[in-house]
């Protein structure tokens, strides 16, 4: 289940919660700067426009995909009419990101795991219980950090437009409640397909199984496997109670949601035109992040009412578990550079010592 935004660019980033490559409403450092609307509609051509969304539409990433659709809209005159696909009926987040790649697709919103394949310091993202709160996020994606990851995309035929939130990840499985390190000992687990979290999961027992979404629900339903890890949001959305039985309240991995555009299809567009979709990716996510964050109680309750058996991680268990998969983070801090890894641990700092 979301680098993915210079000293005065980061200074804003706080209140506009989205900051991308192109800072609060800027321009990708490759592009012309757009300008601010002074130039009036000559410069806007009608234009058909594809969004990806890879959750169901009432989940808040489908909600602000339409919002995103709204704002494009208006903001355009009409000229832009934008279609928005969700649950992955454009594909699971590599054939988006590769479609955006070979300009297919306009846009796209996926997590950065998958863009780890071009751009291995995304990986970043996938260490584990490197945040705790959702402020310490959004000073890691909205700062420094955020914008040097979404600086490397261009040399891949995507551009990164901002950072909109998935959450923090929580473990569900239908054998048994999970709340020791002991208990997460040989369950099958579904992850994304990535290193680190199968080597995390292999560090603490589990067996880790990489499956794309597309088939999580039937191969939970079949008993292919045990459970999987996502965000409460996801887990109530895609209606995983009907075939899981236990929730553990882990947050294990904090994962960002980033919005992407392709290239190929940026490259043509006005400086005015870049502008209105710049302005609906940071005022939609924005929204998104906002959405999400006040759905994640709503959801808790809601899944306990649908019968999950919810199980709490303790503070010593946590540690515990940090203890055991910390090699696995030393390992990937080397090849990610440890450099960036400690400007991202130092940021967090920062974070959590502000009142």
């Amino acid at each position: 289940m979301k680098t993915w935004w210079k000293t005065a660019v980061s200074g804003l980033a706080v209140s506009c919660l989205l900051v991308s490559v192109i800072g609060c409403g800027g321009q990708p450092s490759n592009q012309p700067s757009a300008q601010s609307g002074t130039a009036g509609n000559k410069d806007i051509q009608e234009r058909k426009i594809k969004l990806s969304i890879g959750l169901v539409e009432e989940h808040p990433e489908g909600i602000a995909g339409k919002k995103f659709k709204e704002i494009v809209e208006k903001n355009s005159g009409g000229k832009f009419q934008v279609s928005v696909y969700f649950n992955n009926q454009l594909g699971d987040d590599k054939k988006v990101a590769d479609s955006l790649a070979s300009g297919t697709l306009e846009f796209g919103v996926i997590s950065t795991s998958p863009l780890t394949a071009s751009v291995k310091e995304f990986g970043v993202f996938d260490l584990p219980f490197v945040f705790n709160t959702e402020k310490e996020a959004d000073a890691v994606l909205d700062g420094p950090v955020g914008k040097s990851l979404l600086d490397k995309l261009p040399a891949h035929r995507i551009v990164g437009l901002g950072y909109w939130e998935n959450g923090f990840r929580n473990l569900t499985n239908s054998k048994r409640p999970v709340a020791t390190l002991e208990d997460f000992k040989g369950l099958k687990i579904r992850t994304i397909p990535n290193e680190v979290h199968l080597d995390v999961f292999k560090a603490i027992g589990a067996n880790p199984t990489p499956m794309p979404f597309t088939e999580l629900f039937t191969a939970m339903e079949s008993k292919t496997i045990d459970g999987q890890e996502n965000p409460l949001t996801v887990i109530e959305s895609n209606k995983f109670y009907e075939v899981q039985s236990y929730l553990s309240i882990s947050k294990h991995l904090y994962t960002p949601f980033i919005f992407l555009g392709s290239k190929k299809f940026w490259d043509q567009l006005s400086d005015q035109e870049r502008k209105i979709i710049q302005d609906a990716v940071i005022e939609s996510g924005k929204f998104e992040r906002e959405l999400i964050r006040g759905e994640n109680k709503k959801s808790l309750d809601n899944l306990k009412a649908k019968g999950m058996k919810v199980s709490e991680i303790s503070e010593a268990e946590t540690k515990k578990i940090q203890d055991v998969v910390k090699p696995v983070i030393d390992k990937y801090s080397k090849s990610l550079g440890e450099d960036l890894v400690k400007q991202m641990m130092d940021e967090i700092q920062k974070a959590r010592g502000q009142k």
